[in-house]
């Protein structure tokens, strides 16, 4: 089954696919207020790093993708602002699918949510 969340990342500067930028997603525990590691990947050659969670381990709650911006730069010989992004943001409805595409360049960054019915 496919993941309920996915990503990709998009180097705006180039107008190609990020790959190869290292990423992890986290889950709050609300009760602790301690970020709890879920899983960690890699963009692929098209910038999409799928499988992020199963449909049984996502659950509601406060997530983040915390991607490390400045490591991929700095493999393309650049150097850049921000040494990692964080976005975090809140899952309420489970029977949607979530897309978190990150925009990126070396100042700046965009992101926005997409979501379909399953």
């Amino acid at each position: 089954m496919d993941s309920p969340l996915v990503t990709h990342v998009l180097n705006t500067a180039d107008g190609v696919p990020a790959a190869r930028i290292a990423l992890s997603l986290h889950r709050l525990d609300p009760q602790m207020a301690l970020w709890n590691l879920i899983t960690t990947g890699t963009t692929d050659e098209n910038g999409h790093c799928p499988g992020l969670i199963t449909r049984q381990d996502f659950t509601v709650g406060m997530y983040k993708l915390r991607f490390e911006t400045g490591q991929y730069w700095e493999s393309l010989g650049q150097t850049s602002f921000y040494p990692y992004v964080e976005i975090v943001f809140t899952i309420t409805d489970l029977d949607q699918r979530f897309h978190m595409p990150l925009h990126l360049n070396k100042y700046t960054y965009s992101v926005h949510r997409c979501s379909c019915r399953q």
